[in-house]
């Protein structure tokens, strides 16, 4: 049994196809990279995984059980967490409340019970705040742990989007364009941070547009275009397809 595995997925917008008869599947403890030009369909096809977007035929089977049509709040309780192309952080709250936050369903205690804040609560916000801590220890954002998120620089808002996802306790992460927007340090420690998750034991996928990020981080690639997966491989496999260096990567890359 795959962690992930998709099958003739489909997504229509009235007669325009978004994306036609995705097939893939996923094993444990590895880095699959979706590459695509615009308007190729990759965000579709997360929004679809993630319950954003409903299929509009075809299946999706996580760690066994059916999931898609299901809704977002549940699809994430199963396992699966996300990022998005552009920053989702609550800006006005502490960097360890926005991953306090991302935690909530992991908490027993009622809404009465944060107001009267009995023992069981009061346990409870403890371990999620210690454990909050630790998801920023390991993303280096410790020192960040009391300032505004909003006033961080744009490489630790987006390792903080993804210790918020981490802090789902998520086995399945699927980050969309977590390098967009930046200079090649964050890039650089963005790949190191993405490495390590896979250490940890999670299962990634992302859609990235940087070449270089994406041939040296992944284990496997698809290669979307207009809608349709048109190859599925090694990075060294994916640099010489035809197919996708006529689409996508262009010829100077295959010289």
């Amino acid at each position: 049994m795959y962690p992930l595995e998709v099958k003739d997925l489909s997504k229509f917008f009235g007669g325009i196809r978004a994306i036609e008869e995705i097939s893939f599947h996923t094993k444990d403890k590895i880095i699959l990279s979706i590459i695509g030009p615009n308007g190729a369909g990759k965000t579709t096809l997360f929004n679809c995984l993630t319950g954003f977007m409903k299929p509009s035929k075809g299946s999706i089977v996580f760690s066994g059980q059916k999931i898609s049509g299901l809704s977002a709040d549940k699809i994430n309780r199963m396992g699966i967490a996300r990022t998005f192309q552009n920053i989702r952080l609550f800006k006005e709250m502490t960097v360890l409340e926005n991953v306090m936050v991302a935690q909530h369903t992991a908490i027993r205690s009622g809404f009465f019970s944060a107001i009267l804040r009995p023992p069981l609560f009061r346990q409870e916000e403890k371990t999620i705040r210690e454990k909050g801590h630790e998801y920023l220890s390991l993303l280096g954002l410790g020192p960040y742990a009391d300032k505004i998120s909003g006033s961080m620089p744009y490489g630790a808002q987006r390792r903080l989007e993804i210790a918020r996802a981490l802090a789902t306790d998520a086995s399945l992460l699927l980050f969309d364009e977590p390098t967009a927007g930046m200079n090649p340090q964050e890039t650089d420690e963005m790949m190191r941070t993405i490495m390590n998750l896979k250490k940890l034991g999670k299962t990634i996928l992302l859609i990235e547009h940087d070449m270089k990020f994406v041939m040296g981080i992944s284990d496997r690639i698809i290669v979307l275009d207009h809608g349709v997966k048109i190859a599925e491989g090694t990075p060294d496999e994916i640099k010489t397809d035809q197919m996708v260096i006529e689409a996508y990567l262009g010829k100077e890359t295959h010289d």
